[in-house]
């Protein structure tokens, strides 16, 4: 059986129960992209993502970055810049 983690959402929807090792890779990867760009636009985050672990992820890379940004944000560990459109993230200064 694999662990599992049950991901949360900024507004308070219900999160879903995902395995642990694709999260914490996901999320490693969205956090390096960060740390190493600062902020950016969500859409050149994804595709970014998708470029660095077309090769080593198996199932919908896209959905489970969808699926960790949102969790990230609701822990506070990334945010949305207000205002912006197409929406830009960013490392959140709480979590520095």
């Amino acid at each position: 059986m694999t662990n599992k983690i049950l991901t949360l959402h900024p507004e308070g929807k219900k999160g879903v129960n995902i395995d642990l090792g694709k999260y914490n890779l996901i999320k490693q990867t969205i956090l390096d992209i960060l740390r190493t760009h600062g902020e950016i636009q969500y859409r050149e985050l994804n595709k970014m993502v998708i470029e660095d672990l077309q090769h080593k992820f198996s199932g919908s890379i896209p959905w489970y970055v969808v699926t960790v940004k949102l969790d990230l944000e609701a822990r506070g560990i990334i945010e949305r810049i207000p205002n912006t459109s197409p929406h830009v993230v960013r490392i959140s200064s709480t979590a520095i």
